[in-house]
């Protein structure tokens, strides 16, 4: 965002702001606001029947696993209690990763909490131990950043998947000192993509756009050869960000161990419904809220836009802009997607995700009006607004959320073996690999080029 001299249009979101301080559940038919501070910890607070203290003490005292790698929700139930692992850690994965996390890997969604178990037994002593070990050594150490509780955690500058981050820019060491949860641009995140095709073509970068990749294929030097739609490329070395699956697909044969493990790593579809109402007030303030997949599994949450972004509203009569999303929505530090489009007072609804097919049936085909339809119910049961909204916008993007699912770890082990042992001019990047929010793919590139560039 720095280099490409974007600093001046972030729009930063506060710890001490609401939609940082006050994240909700939907659950049981209500609005509970979740705990924060120690008065949350130490009483119980709807819907969870215990303080939630005890279920640090469960922690504290159960025996670290021995299982090389677990399921996100049976690690949280075997350490943090049933309640914690089906309510707030079943709506944080259906937030962050549009998932379930019954099937996802917490070796690979959440490798922090898993390493912190495996250094100390406990993975609040972990936590607290290894940050204070690594302060101590005057490093960083992988897995050992401290992270905000379970169910603030989501894209955060240490993201889901715990990498670790290069060098610090000015912009990002600004936002540590002035703790930002989440962060915008003023011409929406689509602002960052033009000004990227901005700041490379001038430099010889030749940018072909709405190209499909029809194949990559070896040419007897060794040099790839690119078969797109209007013509061939050919290239000394390949950086791919496609999706997994998509570019399994489009392998030559002999790389065909390597397009087997990439159809391993599943992706999920989303319905994002965004809607726009004026005249209304909101029941709470706040980021927004999720709901665990007890309740509906439909449904993942709400986005209240308009309370994080109001410099993306229009201007005119008091209105809230909402998102209600059918999947993938990271709950925490991340980096917003809306823009200017959501005009006065938006909300966004997320629908779908590894609940889309049974819910709405195939991601291709489902009609835009089914989707909206159950949006605006959304909206009018849980958050009582019964008027409809001024203006609608609904996307349902296929296959855009990968899923770590048990093993995803040793899959990315297989394909990092395949590709040194081939040798191949072929570096992966983007979301399917090691951490799903825009933050991860960034870090991902750069970690790329620096490997390329020695």
């Amino acid at each position: 965002v720095s280099d490409l001299g974007l600093e001046g249009d972030v729009l930063p979101v506060p710890r001490d702001h609401p939609a940082s301080r006050n994240r909700f559940l939907y659950t049981s038919g209500a609005l509970h606001k979740l705990p924060s501070g120690l008065g949350g910890l130490l009483r119980s607070v709807p819907p969870f029947s215990r303080a939630l203290l005890w279920s640090g003490v469960q922690d504290l005292l159960a025996p670290a696993g021995t299982e090389p790698d677990e399921s996100v929700h049976a690690f949280v139930h075997r350490r943090f209690g049933q309640e914690v692992a089906d309510i707030a850690v079943d709506s944080l994965c259906r937030g962050v990763f549009a998932g379930d996390c019954r099937a996802l890997s917490v070796r690979s969604c959440f490798p922090v909490l898993f390493e912190a178990e495996r250094r100390r037994r406990s993975v609040l002593l972990g936590l607290a131990l290894g940050s204070s070990e690594c302060r101590a050594g005057g490093g960083m150490c992988r897995g050992a950043t401290p992270v905000p509780p379970l169910w603030h955690m989501g894209i955060s500058a240490l993201s889901p998947a715990g990498k670790e981050r290069g060098a610090e820019s000015g912009l990002s060491r600004r936002a540590q000192a002035e703790r930002w949860s989440q962060w915008s641009l003023r011409g929406g995140m689509e602002s960052l993509a033009e000004a990227l095709a901005a700041f490379l073509r001038p430099r010889g970068v030749e940018l072909r756009c709405h190209a499909r990749l029809r194949r990559l294929g070896r040419h007897p030097d060794g040099r790839w050869q690119l078969t797109l739609a209007d013509g061939t490329v050919t290239a000394d070395h390949v950086v791919s960000a496609l999706p997994a699956a998509a570019l399994a697909e489009v392998l030559p044969a002999e790389a065909e161990p390597l397009a087997q493990e990439l159809r391993r790593i599943p992706a999920v579809s989303v319905a994002v419904v965004n809607l726009q109402y004026e005249g209304v007030t909101l029941p709470v303030t706040g980021f927004g809220h999720l709901v665990p997949s007890s309740e509906d599994a439909s449904l993942l949450g709400i986005v209240y836009d308009s309370v994080a972004f109001p410099q993306h509203d229009g201007t005119g009569a008091a209105s809230v802009r909402l998102t209600v999303s059918r999947q993938g929505w990271g709950w925490g530090d991340r980096a917003d997607l809306g823009g200017p489009h959501g005009a006065p007072g938006a909300i966004q609804v997320m629908l779908g995700g590894a609940w889309f097919r049974q819910s709405f049936g195939d991601p291709a085909a489902v009609a835009p009006a089914l989707l909206l339809q159950r949006a605006q119910a959304a909206v009018r049961e849980q958050l009582g607004l019964e008027v409809a909204p001024t203006r609608s916008i609904i996307k349902v993007h296929q296959a855009c959320i990968p899923q770590y699912t048990l093993g995803h770890w040793q899959r990315t082990e297989r394909i990092s073996r395949f590709l040194a042992e081939q040798q191949l001019p072929l570096s992966l990047i983007g979301a399917s690999y090691a951490g799903v929010s825009v933050n991860d793919c960034i870090a991902s590139a750069k970690a790329a080029v620096r490997q390329l560039l020695g």
